[in-house]
């Protein structure tokens, strides 16, 4: 699954295994935002804490799952 809106409509299939992949796919894109927008917080001069904040974990948890990046 690669386009991100069929994926989401697919989410909310009544078919297990449709919805399930179409979940696993998701989660792989949210992972991969994720890294994306930390890393260009960071470029702009953000602190660890204003990151964690906004990603509902403390500065500790987002430093220590992205600061080696």
């Amino acid at each position: 699954m690669s386009d991100t809106p069929e994926t989401a409509v697919a989410a909310t299939s009544r078919d297990p295994d449709v919805g399930l992949r179409a979940v696993a796919a998701l989660r792989k894109l949210v992972d991969r935002l994720e890294v994306l927008q930390v890393a260009n917080a960071r470029d702009h001069g953000w602190s660890w804490e204003q990151i964690g904040e906004l990603l509902g974990v403390t500065k500790q948890a987002a430093h220590k799952k992205h600061g080696r990046r």
